[in-house]
């Protein structure tokens, strides 16, 4: 149900394809998820994640009621959900997650992972595992709450309330609400692209872990031909043109 391909140089794009579920996502495709991004093309600059009709229902709840029979199957799942998203969240390169219908339960967890969520203007979001009567990773928790706040965090944890496009980017929850998601997202990736590769990923980096000591991979960055290239550039935009 994850197909990765390369549809511009320097973008890769990872459809979500299961629309007969909603793309709800398996234990076993968790782990392929996994496997497809450790794999991506060295070339690649910014990753795009989503699907046509939806985003993601999140796990797939017909697999839940054989976890009652099968306990070593239910051990199984939250680990192997945990490695597709942390792939996601570790990836070295901008990941932008296109979000259009329902993006739900663990399909928010996804989305979270990226670093910023394009969304469709009919696109709906809620956060679940209270409906279900199980919880939710505390990893997924914390980037909830940094996303929105201890206080919104909680209220869509404890209610399970479905927010639309506008109200889940009021709070944060979407970066962009877009008549053409995929095309604005688009947009934002080939910016994204055409700027200095090593910057975006040393960039990503800080941002995942700020505590880390990043000075070394600053100092390499100046010394680096990107940052001539770059200063090069700033320049000539800079210049003042005459007719």
């Amino acid at each position: 149900m994850f197909f990765l391909d390369t549809p511009e140089p320097g973008i890769a794009r990872l459809t979500i394809d299961a629309p007969e579920r909603r793309n709800a996502i398996p234990v076993a495709e968790w782990d392929r998820l996994a496997s497809i991004l450790a794999a991506m093309p060295a070339a690649t600059r910014v990753l795009l994640i989503g699907g046509e009709q939806n985003f993601s229902a999140g796990a797939d709840l017909r697999e839940f009621a054989g976890f009652v029979d099968d306990p070593s199957a239910a051990a199984a799942f939250r680990p192997a959900m945990r490695r597709g998203i942390e792939a996601l969240a570790t990836v070295s390169v901008p990941v932008v997650a296109v979000v259009v219908g329902g993006c739900y339960g663990a399909g928010v967890a996804l989305a979270l992972a990226a670093d910023l969520r394009v969304a469709g203007e009919g696109a709906r979001l809620a956060v679940t595992p209270a409906r279900l009567g199980i919880g939710y990773p505390a990893a997924d928790v914390a980037r909830l709450t940094a996303q929105v706040g201890r206080g919104r965090a909680a209220r869509l944890l404890f209610t399970g309330e479905v927010l639309d496009a506008p109200a889940a980017a009021a709070i944060g929850l979407f970066d962009a609400v877009a008549t053409d998601p995929w095309d604005e997202a688009f947009v934002l990736a080939r910016t994204i692209a055409g700027n200095s590769m090593a910057s975006t990923r040393m960039l990503k980096a800080v941002l995942n872990d700020p505590t880390a000591d990043h000075d070394a991979a600053f100092d390499r960055l100046f010394a680096g031909d990107d940052v001539v290239e770059g200063l090069a550039a700033y320049r000539e935009r800079r210049s003042p043109r005459f007719a």
